[in-house]
């Protein structure tokens, strides 16, 4: 596997991407298809996605509608506080200067690795600007708009929906033409940055929240129910996540997931022998922490959850599961009621 572990994000980042797509003329299921990721994603945004396979998303749903500026019109849909639990928990903030500081610090714990976010203040304004350290560059600059999009909707619940930015400066080459952008974002464009980034009064950092009713959303809910983000430097923590997405797609196959991670079968097998585990262990911990949860949930027979698994048949599944637990998936269940 190469050295370089890859940067996550949850599905919900991907804001109303199906219904925008459909407005836009543009078929989801097509795309997703094409880039061999689970329809799941749409129905489950706690989900975690490798960051390099949202690039490839978007970058394909680009194709699929013909748009240059996807992420950026995308970007015009989106609302900071259905980021997820992490959305809710900044919006909660009483000052936009509050939840900026949440921003920072909680995105890489809840939401999304290999992104930075930075503020720099100066002659009154603030520069408030995003970095993406994933190395893939097809569809990067899509999700940079897609992350501006964010951005200006976080200080909209602070100063209003009609609030628009100064300026958005762009990553995207000096040269290349701003007016259709400019029409997007509604405001003054810059290309050719370092980093994409939107810069506004610095007066509005003391500004409450025009929508005072996210001040009901509890704080607790910020870690509810949602698989943790996978650390940069937890090699086994990211496999796991990959092995996990797979099975939306039924019984999880190495194959799928070394390519999710960019490397080969063989890498993987190296990597995961290394950390005095193998794949097939891997699947098998995964299979049973859901399998776990879907028994004590009581909302599904031991037939669809052997479905739901990958398993071909519910014999196949109580087999495995008393391996695992040493009593039938019936038994598991009523000692957990």
């Amino acid at each position: 596997m190469a050295t370089r572990l890859p940067g996550f994000t949850r599905a919900s980042s991907l804001g109303p991407i199906a219904d925008f797509m459909d407005r836009q003329g543009g078929s989801i299921s097509r795309v997703l298809r094409d880039v061999d990721l689970p329809f799941a994603l749409l129905e489950q945004p706690e989900i975690i996605v490798p960051l390099r396979e949202q690039f490839r998303l978007l970058e394909r749903a680009a194709r699929e509608t013909g748009d240059a500026y996807f992420g950026a019109r995308l970007g015009q849909v989106v609302k900071s506080p259905d980021l997820s639990a992490y959305g809710a928990w900044v919006c909660v903030a009483d000052t936009l200067a509050e939840a900026m500081r949440r921003a920072h610090a909680g995105l890489a714990v809840m939401l999304q690795t290999s992104t930075n976010l930075y503020q720099q203040r100066r002659d009154g304004k603030m520069c408030w600007s995003i970095e993406f350290v994933e190395p893939e560059t097809d569809g990067r600059h899509h999700n940079e708009l897609l992350g501006i999009g964010y951005m200006m909707d976080l200080v909209r619940v602070y100063a209003g929906p009609r609030w628009k930015p100064d300026v958005v400066m762009t990553a995207l080459p000096a040269g290349e033409p701003h007016r259709a952008l400019e029409e997007i974002f509604g405001t003054n464009v810059s290309n050719g940055h370092a980093m994409s980034s939107i810069v506004f009064e610095e007066t509005l950092l003391s500004t409450g929240r025009y929508w005072p009713e996210f001040a009901g959303r509890a704080e607790a809910s910020a870690h509810n129910g949602e698989p943790a983000v996978p650390r940069r430097d937890d090699t086994l923590a990211t496999i796991a996540a990959v092995t996990d997405l797979a099975l939306h797609e039924g019984f999880p196959r190495i194959d799928w997931v070394a390519a999710k991670l960019g490397t080969t079968r063989r890498t993987l097998q190296r990597r995961l022998s290394g950390l005095g585990t193998s794949f097939n262990g891997l699947v098998e911990e995964t299979l049973f922490r859901h399998a776990k949860t879907l028994l004590a949930e009581d909302q599904m027979s031991v037939t669809d959850i052997a479905l739901k698994l990958g398993y071909a048949d519910p014999a196949h599944f109580t087999r495995a599961f008393r391996r695992w637990s040493g009593m039938a998936p019936s038994a598991y269940r009523s000692a957990a009621m």
